[in-house]
């Protein structure tokens, strides 16, 4: 049988009120049923059941593809665009560099540039002056990937080159249904990132060079992500420029704007609840259990399109040839079913006391295309939280910021707070 498709009229009268896609999916969801939309002569199906969410991305992942990425217009064929063999080839080349012992290349790194952020703090709390979390949060993300991607610390000039990203995704469709038009703005600012990107390469290929990198074993320090990327444009023609940029993009996207924003949607529950603030600083455990409650609460890839070339089906409903998935981790994460009163934060949720039902669960997503990142990311958000939470008590000196569903779930606006010196 068919999904339950919402009445045209819902999804007009939706179009015209200019709201976001989330209240669409929220109108359409119907627990324990398949349900969707149509929208410009296109089926929509909403997948936010666990079950459901585990057949799409976990067992169907060669059955349900990516169509056309909302993000090419910014990272162009990088691993997260790519498909099929293209797709293959780089995931191998990278996954080594962020899985297993690879991880441990990566510390030095996160702790210098949590040790900057550490140093700001401390330096607002002498002078009682207030400061942006969400800025420093996302200095700290973009200066832990850059270091990693070249082996360089970021220095100011080139931190507003690539915090321009945000401007970009932001600019971006929420799904596939999207325009792909970009404001002039954005253009500008992605052709700005372009010259950064392309500047970093010639300047790591003359260092490559002089300092002999080949091919072999990934070893648990250095050489850099882009040491690697033009070992690899040694041996294989693929690895363009061009491709090494795209690459690159990727990985600053995937490496900064999801870890800023879990960190700042972190400080915001938080400053909503002290006591669990309190309890966190000075406990590894208590912190990761922080981090993993505000993923399930704020997943930054709220929203995980998928396209089913051919027919299927789906626990018994069918699937047309040409329907679009909206796999939905954001409505996923609030089944009563599996997260009891699932509005309020609670980190006592993690770890998990039973195994999670499959698909219950996916800040990072699952199956093939899960997120390469999944390890880099909890580990540099541990390190910055834990320091931070150990060392100062946080107070926000503004309301809480409202969440914007584009690309990615973001807080809006800034996140300004006074810091103090724990004593």
């Amino acid at each position: 049988m068919p999904p339950d498709f919402l009445e045209d009229h819902a999804v007009a009268a939706w179009t015209a009120s200019g709201a976001p896609l989330v209240d669409l999916l929220r109108q359409a969801h119907t627990p324990g049923r398949l349900t969707g939309f149509r929208r410009g002569g296109r089926a929509a199906v909403l997948v936010a059941e666990p079950r459901h969410v585990h057949q799409v991305l976990g067992v169907g992942g060669e059955r349900y593809v990516k169509r056309s990425h909302r993000a090419r217009p910014l990272l162009g064929d990088g691993m997260i665009t790519a498909t099929g063999e293209a797709w293959q080839s780089q995931r191998k080349l990278l996954q080594a560099m962020f899985t297993g012992r690879g991880i441990q290349r990566w510390e030095h790194h996160i702790e210098g540039a949590a040790a900057r952020v550490v140093e700001r703090w401390a330096e607002r709390a002498r002078l009682g002056e207030p400061t942006d979390i969400a800025e420093d949060v996302q200095f700290f993300t973009v200066d832990t990937i850059w270091r990693s991607l070249t082996d360089r610390p970021l220095d100011r000039e080139t931190y507003v080159d690539l915090a321009a990203v945000q401007d970009i995704v932001a600019a971006l469709p929420a799904d596939v249904g999207g325009t792909a038009a970009l404001p002039p703005a954005v253009e500008a600012a992605i052709a700005a990132l372009d010259e950064r990107m392309l500047r970093a390469l010639a300047d790591a290929r003359v260092r490559h060079r002089a300092e002999g990198h080949g091919p072999g074993p990934v070893p648990t320090s250095g050489p850099s992500v882009l040491d690697r990327l033009l070992d690899a444009a040694d041996t294989d023609p693929a690895y363009t420029d061009r491709l090494i940029r795209d690459e690159l993009v990727t990985l600053l996207v995937a490496g900064y704007e999801s870890s800023a924003r879990t960190l700042t949607w972190a400080f915001v529950l938080l400053d909503a609840h002290p006591d669990v603030m309190e309890r966190a600083a000075g406990d590894g455990s208590g912190v990761e259990a922080v981090l993993c409650e505000t993923l399930r609460l704020y997943p930054t890839g709220w929203l995980l399109p998928r396209h089913s070339p051919a027919d299927q089906t789906l626990d018994g409903w069918a699937i047309p040839a040409g329907t679009d998935l909206l796999v939905c981790p954001y409505l996923t994460h609030r089944d009563p079913e599996v997260w009891p009163e699932p509005e309020v934060f609670d980190p006592g949720r993690f770890p998990a006391r039973s195994p999670l039902p499959p698909g219950a669960y996916l800040p990072f997503g699952i199956g093939p295309r899960a997120c390469l990142g999944t390890r880099f990311a909890m580990r540099e958000m541990e390190v910055l939280l834990g320091a931070l939470l150990g060392r100062f008590t946080v107070e926000t000196t503004g309301p809480a910021s409202e969440a914007v569903f584009g690309v990615n779930l973001r807080p809006a606006g800034p996140l300004h707070a006074r810091v103090r010196e724990r004593t």
